[in-house]
């Protein structure tokens, strides 16, 4: 018997352990079957989609984790397929297909992403309402983490424009790279000096490092109405109609500084979204990443007609984390990706 072996003594005794409590696993089945007798009450149906896919993310801010398959119909070299960064696109086709309200609570991956709140696998809660304004999805997914939180806390919603303006006297629709650098640097955030970013870029820099700490502590914190340039998957609303400036109609949720959830009211014109990712495909080989190949059958689901919805994706680790005031993800986690 080898000194591992004797009551986990020696070399690599700690790595087989897990990364968090058996209270803290606990604590996820109980929150698992709280948020399914949410949605089974409000006649929500949960479904599954692959985790594996030929296509990947567009995005030029995600990095998909790929694998290949062999055997009957891969090929002689091979299938590569990508595992998901989010259910999204096979859901949406699912909508599509007439499934009326539907969630899911699955594992995603994304390359490249460790750290106090980051996993490159996690888990994530996404859900769809068909016939829903992102308005009343929001407020579907405060009830829904009140519930899972335990507890009533006040929920205020602010628009993206007003709290550059109010916190750091910017106009995210009419200020340049260049200035939007020199305030980087005007704020000390560290490293931005030796950056070279877009004007998406920055403005991230600045909300990660200057406003979203500066989000009420104890409060539910929807930012909402982004810049058009960052509307992902988001339906654009013109300017008009009360705006001055047209927004992409997409949310996050904030709790306590840390974002939890990212929803969109969904793009539905089918152009339109390939648009979107042949310009995300262009980003990319303009940056010298990989361009993976497009979700076309996302797009034919498109065509055929997916039904006006709002959706949102939360992520169920820092919701965890939330319920049980733990400051890392590897403390909800049962093992690491160093233990995996």
């Amino acid at each position: 018997m080898s000194a591992t072996d004797s009551g986990g003594r020696g070399e690599g005794a700690a790595e087989w352990r897990p990364s968090a409590s058996f209270d803290a696993i606990a604590e996820r089945a109980r929150m698992y079957a709280s948020i399914r007798a949410f949605f089974d009450g409000r006649g929500v149906l949960e479904v599954e989609t692959p985790i594996a896919s030929r296509a990947a993310t567009t995005d030029p801010a995600l990095e998909s984790l790929a694998t290949v398959r062999t055997g009957p119909g891969a090929g002689p070299t091979g299938e590569r397929l990508y595992l998901h960064t989010s259910p999204e696109l096979p859901m949406k086709r699912l909508l599509a297909a007439g499934s009326g309200p539907i969630y899911q609570i699955c594992k995603v991956f994304r390359d490249g992403e460790r750290g106090r709140l980051h996993h490159p696998e996690f888990s994530l809660l996404e859900w769809y309402r068909p016939g829903w304004d992102y308005q009343r999805l929001i407020d579907e997914v405060a009830e829904l983490v009140q519930m899972v939180l335990g507890r009533r806390m006040e929920v205020e919603r602010v628009r993206y424009r007003a709290l550059f303006r109010e916190r750091l006297g910017v106009d995210p629709w009419a200020t340049g790279v260049d200035a939007l650098r020199a305030l980087a640097l005007a704020e000390q955030i560290p490293g931005a000096g030796t950056l070279e970013l877009d004007l998406d870029g920055w403005l991230d820099l600045l909300l990660t490092h200057r406003l979203e700490p500066t989000l009420s502590p104890g409060r539910m914190t929807f930012l909402m109405d982004y810049p058009p340039s960052q509307a992902a998957l988001a339906r654009i609303r013109p300017a008009g109609r009360g705006d001055e400036v047209a927004v992409a109609e997409r949310f996050e949720l904030y709790l306590s500084g840390i974002e939890l959830a990212n929803g969109f009211q969904e793009l539905t014109d089918s152009g339109a979204q390939a648009a979107r990712f042949d310009a995300d495909l262009r980003c990319r080989r303009g940056r010298g990443m990989a361009t993976p190949p497009v979700d076309r059958a996302f797009l034919a689901a498109l065509r055929a007609g997916m039904p006006v919805c709002a959706g949102v994706a939360l992520g169920l680790d820092r919701l965890l984390m939330a319920r049980l005031g733990a400051a890392q993800i590897d403390a909800v986690l049962a093992f690491a990706v160093e233990r995996a």
